[in-house]
């Protein structure tokens, strides 16, 4: 189906890998992002094992896939590998891609994906799929960009070095897609963090979920939560490792509140019910007991709300408190909220039944 070539893309080229790309390969295979979200390659990456990979390479093309390296066109240095397997049964192909760190941070990894998908479609491959692991927030950035929806999660679809199922974000697209870079309606902040001098608010990570659990299962965060019941750690965790994929899906955000001056995580804060349609979402926010009293919720909301008014189209963020929680309310009123309504019976209350949701508003 496919035969090896040299594919023009701009700043790179795709081509054939050859021996001259070994050493380059064995130090890129040394990264730890590589290692982590690539568990089949080997620990230690060894020169052997660069070698056995181009006469994998070679074979891919004698059974239906294409192996190519990404290379500087200038001075064909080698940059990362990217292929397409073998198509399956309904004829789509899967690509996959490694970039070395080098070369990061200049489009290198998108530019060759849109390349080589366009390639695909030139030779009448109907589909192309790509699944990264839901904690690979690069590789998703580099899907958008490249023109590939989001398909969803796939449960369990990959796993780590020790065995331990991943869950998978599935992107594809079409030879019929227009391909344009699909541009995140929650773009990340410079620095991928907002920042006051007092308050950082950064996206919530794996290394946060100890703190974050502590945080909910604090009786007066329980109280107030929705439903009004403590998570599990594990319930915690895997929170923590949807959030990158959820931002840039436009599903929801969902940040620490760190101390500006120590970097310690004092609490959450999140951007939610995302209605695009209506240009309204919702916001929510906790801390730790013992960072409570010094005017961090205030801070986190303002800064959060403002950013967002600043760049996304959103123009009305709602709240909403239990009428009894007066800490909450004073917190909406210095970031410049208002009441606007209250809705009877409208959430489940601590301890059964439903309570009143006093709702809040801020409009651009």
């Amino acid at each position: 189906m496919f035969s090896p070539q040299v594919i023009p893309a701009g700043p790179v080229e795709l081509r054939p890998p050859s021996e001259k790309d070994v050493e380059a390969i064995v130090r890129a295979c040394a990264d730890p992002l590589i290692v982590r979200f690539i568990p089949l390659i080997p620990v230690p990456y060894t020169r052997d094992d660069a070698l056995a990979f181009l006469q994998t390479a070679a074979r891919s093309w004698e059974q239906g896939g294409a192996d190519f390296a990404i290379a500087d066109p200038a001075t064909g240095d080698w940059l990362g590998n990217i292929g397409l397997k073998p198509p399956h049964p309904r004829g789509a192909v899967e690509v996959g891609y490694l970039v070395a760190p080098w070369a990061r941070g200049r489009g290198v990894a998108s530019t060759a994906l849109r390349a080589l998908t366009e390639w695909a479609f030139a030779h009448g491959v109907p589909r192309v799929e790509l699944v990264a692991d839901v904690e690979n927030v690069a590789s998703q950035r580099v899907a958008y960009a490249a023109g590939f929806a989001r398909e969803g999660v796939q449960r369990g679809g990959g796993s780590d070095r020790d065995g331990t199922r991943r869950d998978m974000v599935v992107f594809a697209r079409l030879a019929g897609d227009p391909g344009e870079p699909i541009r995140p309606y929650l773009p990340y902040p410079p620095g991928d963090a907002l920042d006051d001098g007092v308050v950082r608010l950064a996206p919530i990570t794996v290394d946060d979920a100890a703190d974050f659990h502590r945080m909910m299962c604090d009786p007066d965060v329980v109280r107030y939560r929705i439903p009004p019941e403590a998570p599990s750690l594990a319930e915690m965790t895997d929170r923590c490792t949807r959030t990158g994929m959820w931002w840039l899906a436009g599903e929801r955000a969902e940040l620490s509140i760190r101390d500006a001056a120590t970097g310690e995580f004092a609490g959450h804060i999140q951007l939610v019910h995302i209605m695009p349609p209506l240009g309204e979402a919702m916001v929510g926010y906790s801390l730790l007991p013992e960072y409570r009293g010094r005017g961090m919720a205030t801070r986190a909301v303002r800064l959060l709300v403002e950013w967002v008014f600043a760049n996304t189209p959103l123009w009305r963020i709602v709240a909403g408190t239990n009428p009894a929680n007066t800490a909450s309310q004073r917190v909406l009123e210095r970031a410049g909220f208002s009441r606007e309504t209250l809705l009877r019976q409208a959430v489940p209350a601590f301890g059964g039944g439903y309570a009143d949701d006093l709702r809040w508003v801020r409009r651009r």
